[in-house]
């Protein structure tokens, strides 16, 4: 199951550039993941400062 960033994304990156697969980009005010190319392996949630990517 996909990982899906809360509204507690302070819109920093980290987990963008954490993402193997290239599955987050920039929203609107805050990060998006796209649930068709994640991959599920945690490496945005733990790059993130504040914890927003959660798994759904």
């Amino acid at each position: 199951m996909a990982y899906q960033i809360s509204d507690d994304c302070i819109a920093c990156g980290s987990c963008a550039a954490g993402c193997p697969v290239g599955a987050i980009s920039e929203g609107d005010g805050k990060y998006v993941i796209d649930a068709d190319a994640c991959i599920d392996c945690g490496s945005c949630q733990g790059a993130c400062p504040v914890g927003a990517p959660q798994p759904q």
